[in-house]
């Protein structure tokens, strides 16, 4: 049959199915054998409709037609015979044995005897390998998952499992073209013609009456076609190219579709494109003609009739470049000036760079692993090393006899590969040895141990994470030939891949719509492609070069590339057409003998970039000639890694002394000068403290847990067979079973974070419970603490901060004065950072003036004071009831005021991304939105009802967070300043009311989650839909009301006063206590912690285990835990998800009200 006569039973098809002749429909898909749909497949299975499941299969294939095909119906007649034996209709089951069963004896003549022998047993779930067979309908769905990854594996059902793209009514629109076109050629065309039949061609009669000619052909059945029309014979510009026996257009493209035939968007209907693109956009010339359209009870008639008039261009037409030999894509308005040139930072890592991978949401943050086993986090806007950890077994209990072997022969360890999660909660790192290692990261220096896997015999040569079925997994390939993959959340393997014969050097996970499939690459220069299911590789490929390759997709995942080194030396860079199996093109610009594998990224789905020659070489995705080059101004090795950012604004390039450059282009220079300027130390540490590591679960236990749950091959001796073993009589009891979830599901847990020690069993939770007492600390002796020296008259201290840099504390006291303390750099303390084992200096400059406020007309001991810090440390805004003034922090001069009162301020707030916009809370209850340097308010935020006494922005999810003292929470969008949502703050029954009193709000480090703080309470949310997370209220050994709270630097622990004196340390996870420091602690000694008690709390940058008291009689107080502790206290056992016995959930009530609570 022509390739348009089967495009005209498509047509058909659309046409049945909107006309509702379902019977027929089906029966067509069947016969015509084109269109597989699986949505009636499934029912017709789900149903039990067998006999019509077998008549509709009939129409594809045979049940001796393939392995695959033979698997599909022994599975269906199993299911049949099976579900007979449960109604204990012992004849019927005799008879399907006997007629449908038994060809499958020919080939398994002991599976057909085990089957037979269910027929002795009185329930067949007595067999072991059924023992897990439930009800009918699950056992059905079940055996349908099954059927389809066999339907989706089986050739003959290649470029079947998809209906083309066509708009709603296509064939009636086509007639109506038809009919159009006829009518414009009529001589003598009349203004309403009266079309009563398709069945000849319309011609208008002529003037005087006579009856026109007879039509001189009929497209649809081969006549010959009136001239300019298209015929419909062989040479038709819209003749497909031949499948290729080797396509992967059958296996991964093509899932099913949402409904049988509804119509989709315009684009193909598989991977591969018209040999002649361009010929898609010809469209016959439209006569001259001034008459009337025809007009065929069509939805699209008006549209086909502007296309029918001359000069006018369809609206829906797409302007697309062809490229000459290869498929078209659109065009990118990316220029070559956009790319990375520019050096903007240089950092010394130590150890030779071997994989580098940016942040897929904090673009600036880079990890990168070395030859030596390393890792390290760096934010490179500040050139800041966030976290290092070298390479240790964690549980070497845990690790196989071949690992420790190996790892005694020789100790040396490399790192092959480092890669974030898609949302960058999760890190993972691939060893020279065995192992993998993942974190889990959550900002800053927060860098957890999660899970170890002793994944390979000998190296890890590649790692990446993917998301078959909805579940976050970790794919490996190994020295060992395989390619593996794992449970992210609980490191149990899933699946492991055979079929290379030799060490598999990379992987590429990828998928088209709902189908998922990987990559694989070996050293021996073959490429695999593997579907989720253990039925072996789908293709078979030759990489050039036949050696190390890796593959990548462009970031629209459209087109596939491949880089790669002969052992000669010889480089090649490629483009693939997924469809054929065949190189589209081949990059040019290679030294002839590179010194090393060559490594490539993509970039901003146009560009191309690989190391080379001790360069960077560019290459536009469509021209095969090398676009330009760069040697990042020296430095570099002959093959230097490279890798872009996210939105292509950075690259990263290994050099030859053990650092890296970073390249940016003129966004990118805007980025780092912005977190230059902002100096975001929270998410800086210095070297780490010798503090204890938590527990460690052994995650190798879990992945090897006897009976190779998951994704395990089954022994091929029983009768649970794999596809390539022919038929098996496993129901999905161990190889489909539901997935587990294991404690907080990664996708479920806070913040994203998993658990870092395996689950306890119930009997030893009681023992944690009883052995866990809150650490109680009442002697200045049992930590660390200071009161920093004070000349000046004491006032109480309204508002704390460190610097940035943390060198320095600035308190602004209740009579609007400011006063800094600066720690020296000395031989006690070489990094110069704020310590309480160094005293500082209350610092003045030469001049002797005091930075005060403005306090005109004001008295500032009534006045909410309110004060914000430059990212730079350079200069500091605040105010106390006046004008808003802002300090030069050198000088301690004014550099100008503004915003006189009424109203005053009462919150200020930097724009994290633009030091020159403020958002700036008001008595009045509004914010507004100020820019300095043009001294305007840019917007005026109305929505609280008293005055703002908080405000935070989130980077993430570009919004900003207000409190005000009506206890009520506002968000509104950064990028138009709208209002989003708004939430009053809720409290148990039996607490105080928070519709008093100050809120205070403050984001995590994963700009995701917010600490809300009130007298009344401790509350974490869920920032984006103000869902309220954790709850912690004042109760022993904590009763008295909260004065103030903050999140430590790392956002792990929160720092709170209380009004009686004492300052509690809280798990940020759970909000429960850890540690309670009492009043003598800091509280001069007879004074009552009744009087005197901290005001307000500061968490230091950069130290997480470091705060900062300022108190209601002046003093400031610098308070951390002794170095042989290094820590405070420790955290109690999990009490699933409650924290001191309130509930994780949403407050019940009115939470999600925004109606003032009475």
């Amino acid at each position: 049959m022509s390739s348009l006569s089967r495009e005209l039973v498509f047509l058909i098809l659309q046409f049945l199915d909107e006309e509702k002749f379902k019977e027929t429909v089906h029966k067509l898909e069947q016969e015509s054998g084109f269109f597989f749909n699986m949505k009636y497949f499934e029912d017709q299975v789900q149903g039990g409709e067998w006999e019509e499941v077998e008549r509709y299969l009939s129409g594809f294939t045979k049940v001796d037609d393939n392995r695959y095909s033979m698997k599909i119906f022994f599975e269906i007649r199993k299911q049949k015979y099976l579900e007979a034996l449960d109604k204990q209709d012992r004849a019927k089951a005799v008879d399907i044995l006997v007629k449908d069963l038994k060809v499958f004896s020919s080939f398994n003549e002991e599976l057909y005897k085990e089957i037979t022998q269910l027929l002795t047993l009185e329930n067949f779930r007595e067999n072991e390998q059924l023992s897990k067979y439930g009800d009918t309908k699950s056992a059905r769905n079940i055996m349908l998952l099954e059927l389809k990854k066999l339907i989706e594996a089986n050739p003959l059902f290649r470029d079947k499992l998809a209906f083309p793209s066509l708009k709603a009514s296509r064939l009636r629109t086509l007639i109506n073209q038809s009919l159009n076109w006829q009518h414009q050629l009529c001589k003598n065309p009349r203004p309403n013609p009266d079309i009563k039949t398709l069945f000849i061609d319309h011609t208008c009669g002529p003037p005087n009456g006579a009856r026109a000619p007879p039509p001189a052909n009929n497209p649809l059945v081969g006549g010959i076609p009136k001239q300019g029309a298209f015929p419909l014979g062989t040479h038709s510009p819209f003749q497909p190219a031949p499948p290729s026996a080797s396509s992967l257009a059958g296996w991964m493209a093509n899932p099913n579709p949402p409904a049988p035939h509804a119509p989709v968007a315009n684009g193909p209907a598989a991977l591969t494109a018209p040999p002649n693109s361009a010929a898609l956009l010809k469209r016959p010339r439209t006569p001259p003609s001034t008459t009337p359209t025809v007009d065929y009870q069509s939805a699209d008639s008006e549209h086909l009739m502007k296309r029918a008039r001359p000069g006018v261009q369809s609206v829906d037409e797409v302007k697309t470049v062809f490229v000459p030999g290869g498929t078209s894509h659109p065009q990118n308005n990316v220029s070559p000036d956009d790319l990375p040139k520019s050096v903007a930072r240089s950092l010394n890592q130590g150890s030779c760079v071997m994989s580098m991978d940016f942040h897929p949401i904090q673009q600036s943050v880079l990890l990168v692993g070395t030859n030596v086993g390393d890792i390290g986090i760096w934010e490179v806007g500040s050139r800041e090393k966030l976290a290092q950890r070298t390479f240790k077994v964690w549980d070497i209990t845990a690790a196989s006899m071949p690992m420790q072997a190996a790892l005694v022969k020789d100790p040396a360890v490399s790192v092959n590969r480092t890669v974030w999660n898609p949302d960058g909660t999760l890190l993972g790192v691939a060893f020279s040895k065995h192992i993998v290692h993942i974190y889990a990261y959550n900002g800053g220096s927060d860098l957890r141990q999660h899970l170890e896997i002793d994944a390979h015999v000998g190296g890890v040569n590649d790692l990446a994470f993917s998301h078959p079925n909805k579940q976050l997994c970790v794919i490996t390939c190994g020295d060992d030939k395989t390619i593996k993959v794992w449970d992210a959340a609980t490191g149990r393997k899933q699946y492991t891949f055979e079929g290379h014969e030799a060490p598999v050097y990379s992987v590429c996970p990828h998928h088209k719509e709902s189908i998922q499939f990987i990559f694989s690459t070996a050293i021996d220069g073959k490429i695999k492609a593997w579907l989720y299911d253990l039925l072996g590789s789908r293709v078979d490929y030759d990489a050039p070069g036949h050696w190390c390759t890796t593959m990548a997709y462009s970031a629209d995942g459209t087109r596939l590339f491949s880089c790669g080194t002969s052992k000669d030396g010889e480089s090649y860079l490629v483009e693939w057409n997924e469809s054929e199996g065949a190189i589209k093109r081949t990059y040019s610009g290679f030294r002839k003998r590179s010194a090393g594998v060559v490594q490539f990224d993509t970039t901003r789905n146009r560009f191309l970039a690989a190391g080379d020659e001790f360069l960077i070489k560019f290459w536009d995705m469509d021209n095969t000639n090398l676009l330009t080059t760069i040697d990042a101004e020296g430095g570099l090795p002959a093959s230097p890694r490279l890798r872009f950012n996210k939105d292509g604004s950075l690259l990263a390039v290994t050099t030859s002394d053990n650092g890296i450059k970073i390249l940016a282009n003129r966004d990118g220079m805007q980025m780092l000068r912005a977190l230059e300027a902002r100096a975001y130390d929270t998410n800086r540490v210095p070297p780490e403290p010798a503090v204890s590591k938590p527990p460690v679960g052994n995650a190798l236990g879990v992945v090897s847990t006897p009976g190779g749950g998951g994704g395990e091959r089954p022994n091929s001796s029983s009768m649970a067979g794999s596809v390539m073993d022919g038929p098996t009589l496993n129901m999905g009891g161990s190889r489909v079973r539901p997935r587990e979830r294991v404690g907080n599901d990664h996708s479920g847990m806070e913040g994203g974070r998993t658990p870092e020690t395996k689950p306890r069993i119930p009997d030893e939770i009681p023992d944690r419970s009883k052995s866990w007492k809150l650490t109680e600390i009442t002697e200045q002796n049992q930590c660390r603490t200071i009161r920093l020296p004070d000349s000046l008259p004491p006032n109480k201290v309204a508002r704390l901060i460190y610097t940035n840099a943390g060198v320095a504390l600035l308190a602004l006291a209740s009579n609007a004065v400011h006063k800094l303390w600066k720690w020296q750099r000395n031989e006690r303390n070489i990094n110069g950072k704020a310590t309480a084992s160094v005293s500082p200096q209350l610092w003045q400059p030469a001049s002797g003036i005091l930075m005060t406020n403005d306090i005109s007309e004001t008295n500032p001991e009534d006045a909410v004071p309110c004060i914000a810090l430059s990212k730079n440390d350079s200069y500091v805004m605040s105010a106390s009831g006046g004008k808003v003034s802002l300090f030069n922090m050198m000088t301690f001069k004014v550099m100008t005021t503004f915003m006189p009162p009424p109203p005053a301020a009462t919150f200020l707030a930097f724009h994290p991304q633009d030091n020159n916009i403020i958002a700036i809370g008001m008595e009045d209850s509004t914010i507004q939105i100020y820019n300095v340097r043009v001294d305007e308010v840019k917007s005026k935020l109305k929505g609280h009802q008293k005055r703002i006494t908080g405000l935070a922005f989130s980077n993430t999810l570009n919004v900003l967070v207000s409190s005000g003292a009506d206890a009520q929470l506002c968000m509104w969008g950064t990028d138009g300043w709208e209002k989003r949502k708004s939430k009053f703050v809720q409290v148990q029954p039996g607490g105080r009311s928070p519709s008093m009193g100050d809120t205070r709000v403050q984001f995590h480090n994963d700009q995701v989650r917010l600490l809300v703080v009130h007298e009344s309470q401790l509350a974490v949310y869920e920032a984006a839909k103000l869902d309220r997370l954790r709850q912690w209220v004042p109760q022993n050994p904590f009763p008295a009301a909260i004065s103030n709270a903050t999140y430590s630097c790392d956002s792990q622990l929160i720092y709170a006063g209380f009004v009686d004196g004492s300052v509690g340390v809280f798990d940020a996870e759970s909000l429960r206590p850890r540690c309670r420091l009492a009043p003598s602690v800091h509280i001069p000694p007879g004074v009552s912690g009744s009087t005197v008690y901290p005001l307000v709390i500061a968490a230091h940058p950069a130290e997480p285990n470091q705060f900062a008291l300022g108190l209601s009689d002046g003093g400031v107080q610098v308070i951390e835990p002794l170095e042989s502790e290094g820590k405070w206290g420790t955290g109690p056992p999990a009490d699933n998800g409650t924290a001191s016995g309130v509930p994780s959930g949403p407050a019940s009530g009115n939470q999600g009200s925004d109606q003032t609570p009475r």
